[in-house]
């Protein structure tokens, strides 16, 4: 299993969780757990992933996933599971 952890976060609007999870599925990523929140009108989503299926590299679904953020208007985070976990060490 190799986790991917996911963030998006910007403005609220239709479809920000279609995009994202149309692009996922189609390159065979799996969400192994999501939070989403709606906070005066702005949107926050954490997704942990499972990108073992897929064909594509972290840096080619952070690309790919940045231009989805750029069509919708919302920032898109990408990070492997380790960068994560020593980014939030104490």
């Amino acid at each position: 299993m190799e986790k991917t952890i996911i963030t998006v976060v910007g403005k609220d609007k239709v479809g920000i969780i279609a995009k994202v999870c149309t692009y996922l599925a189609s390159n065979k990523i799996n969400i192994l757990d999501i939070s989403q929140t709606i906070i005066d009108g702005f949107f926050n989503m954490m997704m942990i992933t499972d990108t073992s299926g897929s064909d594509k590299t972290t840096k080619d679904i952070r690309h790919d996933l940045d231009q989805i953020g750029d069509e919708i208007g919302v920032k898109i985070h990408v990070q492997h599971e380790a960068i994560f976990e020593m980014m939030h060490r104490i």
